[in-house]
């Protein structure tokens, strides 16, 4: 079976074509992504109405070029992610997938965006026709799998006893881990998106400068990032000797670089032990068969690295390209439902759900 994704849950217009084969092995035949960051860098984060004018204007370009590879005759069904994100984002990619599986008369399966963030890494092969090249795990995960996902609006630990079937551990009760890490980024004058630019100038300060504190949940699978980041802030304005009433827009102009390179250092340590420590903990208490983490966090080099240190376990980690938000995710959950008999939506009613949760 050969199957459409679409994604346009936030600023990625996206559509991928993937392969199931009767092994249920995922085998990518396109992948194709217009992104509107650089619009939105200007101002610090996501503009939802910029970002839904973005996919109105890609996403037809997209879906053709994504399914050019094997023609609209070979396609068995679409999938598209109809929550969690922005509702004018969705709509449009809702709205586009409805239309596609009427006039083409296809079945149409509404996806979750975080749970096919986790589907990334059951691709593994693409095929050799693809412009760019795939760093893909050799098999897929085996059942039970412990997921971590973590991206700029989650923050999760899920338990995987099989397709379809899980338990959501534990979640971020504040902001998310790449939320704390925007924020981190503009306060000390790094550009949007923070996690690559926290990433980067972490590397040229040193991770034990100062301590930070690690939010003590009720929960132990909870995450909180609030304090974390006020500690960052409190730790910035001492640094320009400054007290808590010294503006935040200030900061940039009085750090200098090598303060603001301990900053980055010592918040992503921290952050990603947070996330890491938890992870630790569920996997002694659940002995899960495989590890997987997912969300546009799980490209993150230090994260793979503590990962791999500290967990007993070896991971296989799909392609960083494959984390941030893409079709190919969209497509693979897709081809699960379809071959595992999910339930068909309804192209003439299916709506957004922009608070969907797993």
């Amino acid at each position: 079976m050969y199957i459409l994704g679409i994604e346009s849950s936030c600023d990625e217009t996206a559509a991928a074509v993937v392969e199931i084969d009767e092994s249920s092995h995922c085998r990518l035949f396109s992948n194709v992504v217009a992104s509107s960051m650089d619009l939105h860098a200007q101002y610090g984060g996501v503009v939802p109405e910029i970002a839904a004018r973005s996919h109105i204007e890609s996403i037809i370009p997209v879906i053709t070029e994504a399914v050019e590879p094997v023609g609209w005759d070979a396609i068995d069904a679409v999938a598209v992610t109809h929550g969690a994100g922005l509702g004018g984002s969705l709509l449009v990619g809702v709205m586009t997938a409805r239309t596609l599986a009427i006039i083409k008369n296809k079945p149409l399966y509404a996806i979750n965006h975080v749970e096919a963030h986790v589907y990334a890494n059951f691709i593994t092969s693409a095929s050799p026709s693809l412009p760019i090249n795939y760093q893909l795990p050799s098999t897929a995960p085996v059942f039970p799998v412990l997921t971590l996902i973590v991206s700029g609006g989650h923050s999760q630990l899920a338990l995987f006893r099989d397709h379809f079937d899980y338990t959501l551990l534990g979640q971020t009760q504040d902001d998310a881990i790449g939320e704390a890490f925007d924020k981190v980024a503009k306060m000390i004058g790094l550009p949007y998106p923070g996690g690559p630019s926290v990433g980067n100038k972490a590397t040229e300060g040193n991770p034990k400068a100062f301590g930070l504190p690690k939010a003590k949940m009720a929960h132990p699978y909870d995450f909180s990032f609030s304090g974390l980041k006020t500690a960052v802030l409190r730790h910035a304005q001492a640094m320009c000797g400054q007290d808590f009433t010294f503006a935040s827009k200030l900061l940039p102009g009085s750090l200098t670089d090598a303060q603001k390179a301990d900053i980055a250092a010592v918040f992503q340590r921290v952050a990603i032990e947070t996330v890491v420590d938890k992870t630790l903990r569920a996997y002694q208490e659940f002995s899960p068969a495989s590890v997987v983490i997912a969300g546009g966090v799980a490209a993150s080099a230090e994260l793979r690295r503590q990962l791999s240190e500290r967990l007993p376990t070896d991971i296989a980690y799909t392609d960083p390209k494959l984390c941030t938000d893409n079709g190919a995710m969209v497509a693979c959950l897709g081809a699960f439902k379809a071959t595992l008999g999910q339930p068909i939506a309804d192209p003439y009613s299916l709506e957004i759900a922009p608070n969907l949760s797993m």
